[in-house]
């Protein structure tokens, strides 16, 4: 075999194997959450990089993305297909150029690595974790934002780095991650040298044990009774949810959900009235406020408010002993709950109902609910950190309304729950996610599911809520710490960038 069959070669394997690792890291994180994987696979990936021409790099970045969302949010195929009426090739074909957009952010990260001049050494501690984490952050706000499967996500909620959550937040976690996996290349290519291993085995050994150590310190305490709750899981068919016909069904199941809970606090999901809030029946209301003043109870419902000839909100309304609250949602979902200039005929594709919301107030109070102050957020807000501690320190327990039924029986429900898992960490504070179809659960303050309904099954998940007070460091910086160090890591670098 001469030499060029053997670079083409050695160049295709590298390629696949760049697509595999990315596959593999998509099983770091929630429901499988082999967490380990995602160092693996990022050591492995800076290992092929930190040897190519900044184009090849930018390659083998694109084809762990590749591999990285395919496996990991192939979700949105059933979305498109299942729920919205799209013929399976052209939904395929639509899922793949999704996907390979948002491996262009991996390809920045790899290209940059392998275009910077630093010593190997500084390359790897330096570069890589600047490039991989900062492009993850402009993917958590460009074009509204996806940062669905950054690297941080895997160690919730009791991965080697999780400690750091409370401390740093995911995208904090996330340059720690992909710093230990530079450190473990670092350790790799050590390993043979007498005496050179020491320096990144103590480096990796310093900070896994910060990280568990940070798991035992209580950034926030306790603050009144628990309260009891009951969280609904209707389980309302996608493809029924907004049918006429099936309106009075759902109210009527919801209210008989209602009535056999016996709780301080109930919580119905995301939308659970598929009708404007002033739509409802006066005595289907005035029956839930009776069922909640008999209990002392309080019930928090989605439900949309407004109306068609002007503005109408995503919602949560507070029913009960509490005077009627409302919170509206402020981070829209593009195409779903907001249609951008010129992508009208996306929603009549997939024919969305109520796809044009208006945007609630950005820093909305906290719903006084059942003796606690609740900082509501529905669905995709739970993905933003730095918009959840907004509530924070007033609020004293976190609620999650959502309805995941778009994505089907797939890894969607785990992976956003996680998401929440790291939202609770970050907050110091409980979280309540009550949802459609799953996943219906309790989680403490650590970020640990304490209870979970199983998916798609219609039941009401019941147990004690603990409220908190107290500010953890991401509660009170957010994000700005990270930014500011990616920041001035990047005025560092840019000064040994290649011509």
């Amino acid at each position: 075999m001469n030499w060029s069959n053997k670079l083409t070669q050695g160049r295709f394997a590298s390629a696949v194997s760049a697509f595999i690792l990315g596959g593999l890291a998509a099983l770091s994180f929630a429901p499988v959450g082999w967490f380990l994987l995602v160092f693996l696979s990022l050591a492995g990936l800076l290992q092929l990089v930190d040897q190519a021409s900044p184009r090849r790099a930018f390659l083998l970045g694109w084809l762990f993305g590749l591999g990285l969302f395919g496996v990991g949010v192939s979700w949105v195929y059933v979305s498109l297909h299942v729920y919205g009426g799209m013929p399976s090739w052209l939904a395929a074909v639509a899922v793949f150029l999704f996907c390979a957009a948002l491996a262009l952010f991996p390809a920045i990260a790899a290209w940059a690595t392998a275009r910077h001049s630093a010593p190997g050494v500084l390359r790897l501690l330096l570069v890589f974790p600047l490039m991989w984490t900062g492009t993850e952050w402009v993917r958590g706000w460009f074009f509204t934002g996806f940062p669905w499967l950054a690297a941080g996500y895997a160690q919730a909620p009791s991965g080697l780095l999780a400690g750091f959550a409370p401390v740093f937040g995911a995208y904090g976690v996330s340059w720690l991650t992909a710093f230990a996996a530079a450190a473990l290349v670092w350790l790799g290519r050590s390993l043979w040298l007498p005496g050179k291993w020491l320096a990144p085995f103590a480096l990796l050994l310093a900070l896994l044990g910060a990280g568990e150590g940070l798991k035992h310190v209580d950034w926030t305490k306790p603050t009144g009774k628990p309260v009891t709750v009951a969280l609904v899981q209707g389980n309302v068919p996608q493809e029924m949810k907004w049918r006429p016909e099936q309106v009075m069904q759902t109210l009527a199941d919801y209210a008989a959900h209602v009535r056999a809970a016996r709780a301080e606090l109930i919580v119905l999901p995301e939308t659970a009235f598929p009708v404007f809030y002033q739509d409802l029946p006066p005595s289907y209301l005035a029956e839930l406020r009776t069922l909640a003043a008999e209990r002392g109870a309080d019930i928090l419902a989605g439900v949309p408010t407004g109306d068609l000839s002007g503005d109408y909100y995503n919602s949560v309304a507070s029913i009960g002993k509490a005077p009627p609250q409302f919170y509206h949602k402020h981070h829209l979902v593009a195409f779903g709950e907001f249609v951008p200039p010129g992508f009208g005929w996306i929603v009549k594709v997939l024919h969305i109902p109520l796809s044009d919301f208006a945007r609630g107030g950005k820093d909305q109070a906290p719903i006084e609910a059942a003796g606690q102050k609740v900082a509501v957020n529905i669905c995709y807000e739970d993905v933003f950190g730095e918009e959840i501690v907004r509530a924070l320190p007033e609020a004293t327990l976190l609620v999650n309304v959502t309805n995941d039924a778009w994505f089907g029986d797939s890894f969607a429900g785990w992976q956003h729950a996680q998401m929440s898992q790291m939202r609770a960490l970050e907050a110091g504070r409980t979280m309540l996610r009550a949802t459609n179809t799953g996943v219906t659960a309790i989680i403490d303050e650590k970020g640990r599911v304490v209870s979970a309904l199983p998916e798609f099954t219609t039941a009401t998940l019941t147990g004690e809520a603990q409220g908190f007070e107290g500010m953890t460091p991401y509660a009170r910086w957010g994000n700005a710490p990270v930014v500011l160090l990616l920041l001035s890591l990047l005025g560092v670098v840019a000064l040994r960038v290649k011509p």
